[in-house]
């Protein structure tokens, strides 16, 4: 559904096509660093390790942004609407998506490991797998990782300490509170509201100082993984890797490319919008640096602000379907290599747990693996020590997690403003298409109900440019 103006007819968005050299291009740059880095930590490993402080640093100087872009965001979009109930059926109709969306994932690897059972035949005895040490952490964290857990942590002890700790869903907590408080202000808010706005800006601002070492950090953290783990991993359990990969490009081509179409839109243009962020998350395994150009790129392609600073954080918690594909595949792996017999009962049951386990592990350090333990000592029947068998490779894997975690969110941001009847889908195939589309001017918005007088500041957010 389009925005519409007052004369009822949709305004076409105004489009221009520039051209900027290939060399100037973010993703050249980072697909070279990349290229660059798998070469130095294959044919040299110990330079290769060596490298691992420069991704390690740029991941940081990301993640050091996405507490206050998240939080700014948040507060930003929620102070400046005239009715807080759409926000509120926004965050209902968001979780349901969410929830549709990982039952979907979870079957998807589930049906792929019953039907080409890749674990039988390996006869693992769950009492003689050794355990490393930097596993037996993650399984000691996952041991004791409750369900419910996701729900009482999501009110921190202080103010400052989800910013200190990267807490993405306590960081909604205080931003929703914080934005409907202010909101409830009215015109006394007004400043802080101003304050909030540019604010916003200054850390794009920075964002975008950062994005210029980006070629460094994929550089850095790809030499690292290759050199310190080389490629006996993928050869020695490739059918397993090759499952994962292929089952979770079905999953975004099948599942996420049908959402797309019923939008009208198409899964690869937006896979294309996105590419210097599939890059970034290719090069460093991780989807948090992507997080706030996913943001940036949405609002500027038509999605309103408050519907990108509720869902797009709050599906990197939830909405994580890469990782419930990893899940149902690898527990039913073990099982099969352990000889542990799961009925089909027992096999739905697993996913009835994994939607909460899979909560329960946002955000932490070796979430996708701490998520898998808290599943297996859940259920109880799969030896929890049987995920030895697939620590090796699980490096491997966390790149195509992320890559199907971002896409599951872009798209499901998408459809959540469809749902709320705000898309703007004809801005949207402009902006995905390559074109470069004029940025939303501000709109004047009624004020809260306990205002005196409407407030809305300018927005002066400069477009965004994918030229470096």
């Amino acid at each position: 559904m389009e925005h519409i103006n007052k004369a009822g007819a949709a305004p076409a968005p105004k489009t221009r096509r520039v051209k900027t050299a290939w060399y100037r291009q973010l993703y050249f740059w980072v697909l070279t660093a990349i290229l660059i880095g798998v070469l130095l930590g294959w044919l040299a490993p110990t330079a290769g390790i060596a490298m691992e402080p420069i991704g390690t640093t740029f991941v940081n100087a990301m993640r050091m942004l996405i507490g206050p872009i998240v939080f700014l965001t948040i507060v930003g979009g929620i102070a400046s609407v005239a009715d807080l109930k759409k926000v509120g059926m926004t965050g209902l109709k968001a979780l349901t998506y969410f929830q549709l969306g990982t039952i979907c994932a979870l079957v998807f690897g589930l049906v792929a490991i019953n039907i080409f059972r890749l674990g039988e035949g390996v006869n693992a005895v769950a009492g003689t797998i050794k355990t490393t040490d930097a596993a037996a952490k993650l399984i000691d964290a996952g041991a004791h990782q409750e369900w419910w857990q996701f729900l009482t942590n999501i009110i921190p002890t202080s103010i400052v300490q989800p910013f200190i700790a990267g807490d993405i869903l306590q960081i909604i907590f205080i931003a929703v509170v914080f934005g409907i408080a202010l909101n409830a202000m009215g015109k006394l808010g007004a400043p802080v509201l101003d304050g909030v706005q540019r604010l916003t800006g200054v850390m794009f601002k920075i964002l975008g100082f950062i994005m210029k070492a980006a070629p460094l950090g994929a550089f850095g953290a790809m030499a690292f993984a290759v050199g310190k783990y080389g490629v006996s991993s993928l050869t020695s359990m490739g059918g397993l890797i090759a499952l994962f990969y292929v089952t979770s490009i079905l999953f975004v081509v099948v599942v996420l490319g049908s959402v797309m179409a019923f939008l009208k839109l198409n899964i690869f243009t937006m896979i294309r919008h996105f590419k210097e962020e599939y890059l970034i998350i290719l090069g460093t395994s991780t989807a948090e640096p992507a997080l706030p150009g996913l943001m940036r790129k949405l609002e500027h392609a038509g999605v309103k602000k408050e519907t990108v600073g509720l869902v797009v954080p709050t599906g990197y918690s939830f909405n994580l379907d890469g990782a419930a594909i990893y899940l149902s595949l690898a527990a039913v792996y073990i099982a099969q290599a352990t000889n542990t017999h799961l009925s089909i009962g027992q096999q739905l049951g697993l996913i009835a747990v994994m939607l909460l386990t899979s909560k329960g592990a946002a955000g932490v350090a070796g979430g996708g693996f701490i998520a898998l333990t808290a599943t297996l000592a859940t259920i109880g029947t799969i030896p929890a020590a049987g995920i030895m068998l697939i620590f090796g490779i699980d490096k491997f894997m966390s790149e195509c997690r992320a890559l199907v975690n971002f896409t599951g969110n872009a798209v499901a941001t998408l459809f959540i403003a469809w749902w709320d009847r705000t898309l703007d889908a004809d801005r949207v195939r402009c902006v995905f298409a390559g074109e470069v589309v004029e940025p939303i001017q501000a709109v004047e918005i009624p004020a809260p109900a306990t205002a005196v007088e409407p407030f809305q500041p300018a927005d002066r957010r400069p477009a965004y440019s994918e030229s470096i």
